[in-house]
Parts: C-alpha cells; sequence; structure tokens
C-alpha cells in the first residue's frame, strides 16, 4: 500500500527547546517546531511549523553561510529583528534570508498570545552560522549541530 502525501501537522510529534548551549538556551526554551519536511520525507529542504508562546525568541540573531531561509507567519505577531532595527510581522507576512548575507536575524514574541509560522530552509552540506550579538558559531553537521566560541573553543 501506498502511504498518502497528505497529513495533518498535528499528527507530527512537536520538539519543544533548542540545542543551543547554555545561557542562550533558555531564551528558547519554550520554543516549539513539528518538523513536517522531515515527516513528508523531504531530503533537500526543510519545513518546520513553529509556535513561539509569549517571551520566547526562535533563536539568537544568526545568518547562514549555506542555507537559505525563508518564514511565512501564519499566527500571532512576532518582532524580526536584523541589523535594519525591528519589524513587526503579522499573519500573511513572510521573509526571506539569503545565505552568505551577514545580516543576523531572529524573531522575538512581544506579545501576549502564541505566534505560528512556518520556517523553511535548504539542507546543503557544511552550512555554518554566526550569531553576530554573541560569542558564538556553530556547524551545522549530522545529527546535530556543533557550537563554539568564537575563538573556537567548544561550549
Amino acid at each position: 500500500m501506498v502511504k498518502s502525501p497528505v497529513f495533518d501537522p498535528k499528527d507530527v510529534p512537536a520538539q519543544t527547546g533548542s540545542g543551543y548551549p547554555e545561557p542562550y538556551r533558555a531564551k528558547c526554551a519554550a520554543r516549539e517546531k513539528r518538523r513536517l519536511g522531515d515527516h513528508a520525507g523531504l531530503k533537500n529542504f526543510g519545513v518546520n511549523l513553529v509556535r513561539l508562546p509569549p517571551g520566547i525568541m526562535s533563536s539568537m540573531r544568526h545568518w547562514h553561510t549555506k542555507q537559505d531561509e525563508f518564514i511565512y507567519m501564519l499566527e500571532g505577531e512576532l518582532v524580526l529583528a536584523t541589523d535594519a532595527g525591528e519589524t513587526i510581522v503579522k499573519p500573511g507576512m513572510v521573509a526571506g534570508f539569503p545565505a552568505g548575507s551577514p545580516d543576523g536575524h531572529c524573531l522575538i514574541n512581544r506579545s501576549d498570545k502564541d505566534a505560528v509560522y512556518l520556517e523553511i530552509g535548504d539542507r546543503l552540506p557544511g552550512d555554518e552560522a554566526a550569531y553576530p550579538d554573541i560569542d558564538m558559531l556553530a556547524s551545522f553537521k549530522s545529527p546535530a549541530a556543533v557550537f563554539v566560541h568564537k575563538d573556537g573553543k567548544p561550549y
């Protein structure tokens, strides 16, 4: 029997938290991701349904060397923080972050309600991320990211 490609996102287990080292992990601790792309068997790009409760960040402000990222806002309201400043993101709005552009970005829920968005990114090997506001760099190696200080010392 062939499995249908259609599924309900609620059937995908939610993963809560972040792989960041402390003290950064706590800022994303209640972030909830449902890995829709993995559930669908996608290999070349990922699609996550992300829920941010009030007061939670999507990530620390960062940019990727090889990965393009794209978000599509579904519910609630978030603040997008970039080098250009802060922008309110509401349902129906989108944002794209080209690989190699050193403009760090993150989403912050400063509202009193949960916010939900789709996060889409490619999976090119050898990707790294820089975090301009903090002493951290990341290399994305299977199965998890490896975080180091900017001088290369491990966390």
